[in-house]
């Protein structure tokens, strides 16, 4: 192959990419939204485990992961496993839109800000990444954190003292009686400095662990070949358990306290919790819940990931592929730069 016609070909990153104009948005919101619905449906449990061990007090502090697990069993059986669920999947549907719109949009923006600068691929998937993750998330915490606040009320009803409900809007009537609409948005604040961070991490983790691990199979500056769609999926696979090791370790203490913070009737303040925590467990009682944590992120950001790119080729316009010099030939097609957690 002569260097005129080398010097034509895509990087990998654009021969793997489906750019946001790309694609089919209404085919990307209703098919989205059911294969979503179906990977929360799996990985809930992990998110109810987790946030009862937050909230755990005497005796059941001391319990791990798989003690917790075989509680909720022999206390509720498998229904006790998706408490909250039919609230979260109510509201998980218009925060994804809310949440993918947000993050697609402002990455296209960041990477075009960054592009003057000529810096590494990694650095400018880690920005770009980062802050399309910090935006979408704060677009959407003004759905997802009245459903958090319901959803994590039915998680642990009737547990260690907490009070038992009708449904998810029982749980909404009782809030709204005692605090008015505001009491729905308890631990906004803590919520956007959990999950803004948390996103902004995964993302910029994802996003540039992608450009690390194609540039060691020294594939990233190989312009002739184009990736098999097995090597694709498990470099996403790899970039979504690192993104979410990165993220649990550097969240988890806050979303503790949050988390506490929402479930608790006695309103306390967030410095109250944080002197409960240290005088129940010590520092380490910030990190509880952490390996559930991690298994979450890990997983659902892996299998989200995986969705997403899946979904994204799905949703590809037919035009733009087969115009492409790359994906209409190999129609290897796939991008290695997103997903959401949310969730």
């Amino acid at each position: 192959m002569d260097t005129t016609a080398r010097g034509k070909i895509p990087s990998l990153h654009h021969q793997t990419e489906i750019n946001w104009d790309n694609l089919d948005k209404t085919k990307l919101y209703v098919v989205g939204a059911g294969m979503f619905s179906c990977v929360t449906v799996a990985l809930y449990p992990v998110s109810v485990i987790k946030t009862r061990m937050q909230v755990a007090t005497g005796e059941a502090v001391r319990s791990n992961a798989v003690a917790t697990f075989r509680n909720i069993l022999k206390v509720d059986g498998v229904p006790g496993l998706y408490r909250g669920f039919g609230t979260v999947i109510t509201g998980a549907i218009p925060a994804r839109i809310i949440f993918l719109t947000a993050l697609e949009t402002t990455k296209a923006a960041s990477l075009k800000l960054v592009e003057p600068f000529k810096l590494s691929e990694p650095v400018q998937a880690a920005f770009a990444n980062g802050l399309g993750g910090l935006m979408a998330s704060l677009s959407s915490q003004a759905v997802f954190v009245p459903i958090d606040v319901v959803s994590q009320k039915l998680m642990v009803q009737g547990y260690s003292g907490h009070v038992r409900y009708k449904g998810g809007l029982d749980v909404a009537q009782q809030i709204i009686k005692a605090d008015g609409i505001r009491g729905l948005y308890r631990g906004f604040g803590l919520s956007v400095m959990t999950y803004a961070p948390s996103s902004a991490v995964w993302w910029a983790s994802y996003g540039s662990s992608q450009r690390v691990i194609w540039s060691a199979f020294d594939h990233w500056n190989d312009k002739e070949s184009s990736p098999s769609q097995l090597k694709i999926v498990g470099v996403q696979a790899t970039g979504g358990i690192i993104a979410g090791a990165v993220t649990s370790c550097v969240t988890t203490p806050i979303d503790t306290i949050k988390t506490r913070l929402q479930v608790n009737q006695n309103k306390p303040k967030a410095m109250e919790v944080v002197r409960k925590l240290i005088a129940e467990d010590g520092w380490k009682g910030f990190y509880r819940g952490l390996g559930p944590r991690f298994f979450s992120s890990s997983a659902w950001g892996t299998s989200m990931i995986v969705c997403y790119e899946y979904l994204k080729r799905l949703c590809a316009k037919v035009e733009e592929v087969l115009n492409s010099p790359i994906l209409g030939n190999d129609r290897r097609v796939g991008d290695e730069d997103e997903v959401d957690q949310v969730g």
